[in-house]
């Protein structure tokens, strides 16, 4: 592979540009710091399904490992039973697959209780760690403020005999959650918070998606995460720029255990999105108190909804290229998001009329019970789509918006004595307006000229308006759910997003081109003026079609001249 490939390579593979952990590992390779050898891993918490800005990490690890030709493993740090669950484990699982990447090792951080409980008693032995007896309150108060040193444990010095017997006995369940936990014997007065004897194993009485009851202590993350890595023989510990200050505790968990060439942390900036949460904890608050349809919420910036709303793999791994990676916080427009599924989408998906506020026009000029079936292009912008049959009838739907009766000037769509083009049709002109009792329009009545039929050369007149329709008879009804962003900031100046109680508008008796009979879930489209959609996966059944919007055709990243 070349230097230039190197530098950037094809998003459709996942793999990403250069950046600076591939400067340090291009460093690490020149010196032969692991032999050659690039080992990355993907270590979620299956705690709660994960989320647009896990999908950055999942191609930042799997794309390096790519790239170099190395090898990344998916690993579950599973070290706290209270919140975990196989339902997170099996939806990591698939979204990691459905945005394209395959684990080389599909690993636990319970494979590793054993090893990881004999390597703390070898702490105890040499004096690195001590059982303290000390509430969880009151090691929060010793260990003091950024301002002020910690003060020692008196638990700090006992016996490594004593500790050795209390840690056994922590294991084999003869104390309370909380009674005691181990501690790390570091630096009380350290100026990172961290080194301040942290806490590496606490008692937890409770059952374990994989190891049931065989555990009643568990590791703590800063003292287990180290630890899987160097089991693993990963060489580049890749993670989120809040474990930063973490950093010398994982080097001291390393040293302490004597590992020989242990791995190195590299920490990059987290992605923060405009009208997006990115925590589990806030995503699962919204699903519990059910303020959403669930994690697969099309709404939701989780990866299973993303992908039921519509957006693909490559879309995604082609917005994990385009943001890059930083060592700097910053937030990124979520327009950018929905421009990647735009030109995604812009060359695959079919483009047809889907009317979704009906109005009827009726052709009174047109022939009684006949059905004329015109040609429409599936993508004007890609000729390989090939072309479709559209049922044209006397009657027809149109859009509301589409009519006015007193329209305001530069209205160039249909109104009394206007004329305009049907798309792939004919033009029609307005003639008369019905109404019901209560003076709501409820038809318009309509003549047409077949002599403009579209395709055949017509240039007698010109009209300046084209509205899409859909025939009255000969149809497809479905449900469209339209989604606007479900955190939003009321006002420009407010400087946090609130929750949209406006998100979600389904429409019921919206109609559709007689094609779509053969959509299939998860199909996209694009409807003609309203923008992207897909079959919803769920929903949908062999009697109702169920689409989701997934995007607008307005592309505001674009329109702010990024």
């Amino acid at each position: 592979m070349s230097l230039e490939n190197d530098k950037k390579l094809n998003a459709e593979s996942g793999i990403i540009q250069s950046n600076f952990i591939h400067n340090i590992i291009d460093e690490d390779l020149k010196n032969g710091a692991y032999g050659q050898r690039v080992y990355t891993r993907f270590p979620p918490e299956p705690n709660g399904y994960l989320h647009i800005g896990h999908a950055k990490s999942i191609c930042l690890n799997f794309g390096t490992a790519q790239k170099y030709s190395g090898k990344c493993n998916l690993r579950f740090d599973d070290t706290n039973p209270v919140k975990e669950d196989v339902e997170y484990v099996d939806s990591i699982m698939e979204d990691v697959k459905w945005l394209g990447f395959q684990w080389d090792e599909l690993l636990f951080a319970s494979d590793y209780f054993d090893e990881m409980y004999n390597l703390a008693v070898g702490l105890i032995k040499d004096g690195k760690a001590y059982v303290c007896e000390l509430s969880a309150e009151a090691i929060k108060e010793y260990r003091g403020t950024y301002d002020k040193p910690g003060k020692e444990s008196p638990y700090r010095e006992r016996p490594v005999e004593e500790s050795l017997d209390l840690f056994e006995r922590m294991k084999n369940g003869e104390f309370k959650d909380g009674q005691m936990v181990l501690r790390a014997k570091i630096d009380m007065s350290s100026p990172n918070m961290n080194m301040r004897d942290p806490v590496l194993y606490r008692i937890a009485h409770a059952h374990h998606h994989r190891t049931g009851d065989s555990w009643c202590i568990y590791p703590m993350y800063d003292y287990a995460h180290p630890l899987e890595d160097a089991v693993e023989n990963i060489t580049h510990s890749i993670c989120t720029l809040e474990f930063e200050a973490h950093r010398p505790l994982y080097d001291w968990v390393l040293k302490e255990t004597k590992w020989k060439n242990p791995p190195k942390q590299i920490e990059f900036a987290r992605l923060e999105m405009t009208n997006m949460i990115m925590s589990k904890r806030h995503l699962k608050k919204l699903v519990d108190e059910k303020l959403v349809d669930g994690w697969d919420d099309p709404r939701m910036s989780t990866i299973s909804g993303l992908r039921r709303r519509g957006y693909t793999p490559e879309s995604i791994r082609s917005f994990a290229d385009k943001i890059g990676v930083s060592k700097a916080n910053s937030t990124v427009d979520i327009s950018l998001l929905e421009h990647c599924i735009r030109e995604d989408l812009k060359m695959k998906a079919s483009r047809k009329m889907a009317v979704l506020n009906p109005l009827k026009l009726v052709i009174t000029n047109y022939p009684e019970g006949e059905v004329e079936w015109l040609e429409g292009e599936n993508n004007s912008e890609n000729e390989e789509m090939g072309t479709r049959k559209i049922p044209f009838t006397k009657e027809l739907y149109i859009e509301q918006d589409d009519f006015m009766e007193n329209p305001p000037s530069k209205y160039y769509r249909l109104f009394p004595g206007n004329e305009v083009r049907l798309r792939n049709a004919y033009f029609v002109k307005c003639e008369e307006v019905i109404k019901d009792e209560a003076g709501n329009i409820i038809e318009i009545r309509c003549t047409y000229d077949p002599q403009t039929k579209s395709g055949t050369g017509f240039t007698g007149r010109k009209v300046k308006g084209t509205i899409h329709w859909v025939s009255a008879t000969e149809n497809v009804k479905a449900t469209v759910r339209l989604y606007d962003y479900l955190f939003i900031k009321e006002n420009e100046d407010d400087e946090e997003y609130k929750y949209n109680n406006n998100s979600k508008k389904v429409l019921k008796d919206c109609y559709l081109e007689k094609s779509f009979e053969s959509a299939q879930k998860d199909e996209k489209f694009q409807f003609t003026r309203h923008g992207y959609f897909v079959v919803d996966t769920k929903d949908t059944t062999e009697n109702q079609l169920v689409f989701n919007q997934i995007v607008s055709l307005k592309d505001s990243f674009n329109k702010k001249g990024k």
